[in-house]
């Protein structure tokens, strides 16, 4: 199963990053894949509250949705869009993942349960929860390529979540992410990898990358990582298509030499 990964320096007009993922599904289409996955906040970042607030609709008005759905549609391909804001009936903010099929339907909708609200040593400050409300469930969607887990960015530093989607038979975990450098260079490989081998799945991280309009920078290195553990594909810095070759075999094998889903228990409270 081939599939194909986003990796793209989103700006703060969605009109240009609508007609980069259009791009990108015509040519994951054109090039084999199965399934395309594209990053968090595929349609605009813009730290600009005030500004971002003007492009931000309900789902059904999204134009980047509608245009990445059309995409869908023509080519023919699934497209797993890893988030875009939208704005909810309450008036908050949701930060959600989508995944479309080859005719353009909306199949799932995940939003990201947690917000990432830090302070970090470079002097960046980010909080989410200011605009945005939490999601409040775990998502598996049924693919052509498997079960995929959905899940955004600061997610992955969340394990529980993953052994959720791997007990609802998930059998890939997506990962769509705007990793910071400083956390993307300390902690990126390493936490996918581990989600991949406590699970036994695949993990595929489709991510930004560089600096971006609003002054922010991204790490970028969108990752495939098999159930081993291995690293199939690192997109290094460079916006673009990567693509890389799931099999199925290898998930079977690994899960039998290791059958961790076979032997997790559930943790009864610790006793005072």
């Amino acid at each position: 199963m081939k599939i194909a990964l986003l990796q793209m320096t989103a700006g703060i007009d969605p009109r240009a990053n609508a007609a980069t993922l259009k791009a990108a599904v015509r040519a994951a289409a054109a090039n084999g894949a199965a399934m395309l996955f594209t990053p968090e906040m595929s349609g605009l970042i813009d730290r600009d509250r005030a500004r971002a607030a003007a492009s931000i609709t309900r789902e059904e008005d999204d134009p980047v949705l509608r245009a990445v759905r059309d995409a869908a549609a023509e080519a023919g391909l699934w497209v797993q869009l890893g988030s875009l804001a939208v704005r909810r009936a309450d008036g908050r903010l949701a930060n959600r993942g989508f995944v479309i099929d080859d005719s353009g339907n909306v199949r799932a909708r995940y939003d990201k349960m947690h917000l990432f609200d830090v302070d970090l040593p470079t002097g960046e400050r980010w909080r989410e929860s200011d605009s945005y409300a939490p999601g409040e469930q775990a998502v598996v969607a049924e693919t052509p390529i498997g079960r995929i887990g959905l899940s955004i960015c600061y997610d992955l530093r969340f394990p529980d979540l993953y052994g959720t989607m791997s007990n609802a038979g998930a059998t890939l975990l997506s990962v769509p992410a705007a990793f910071t450098r400083p956390t993307g260079a300390a902690h990126w490989h390493v936490l996918l990898r581990a989600r991949a081998i406590e699970t036994g799945c695949f993990v595929v991280a489709a991510a930004q990358t560089g600096v971006h309009e609003d002054g922010r920078e991204t790490y970028g290195r969108s990752l495939v990582v098999d159930p081993w553990g291995e690293v199939l594909l690192d997109m290094g810095e460079e916006p673009g298509l990567g693509y890389a070759t799931l099999d199925p075999a290898v998930l079977a094998t690994v899960r039998a030499r290791v059958p961790v889903l076979a032997h997790r228990r559930a943790i009864p409270p610790i006793a005072s």
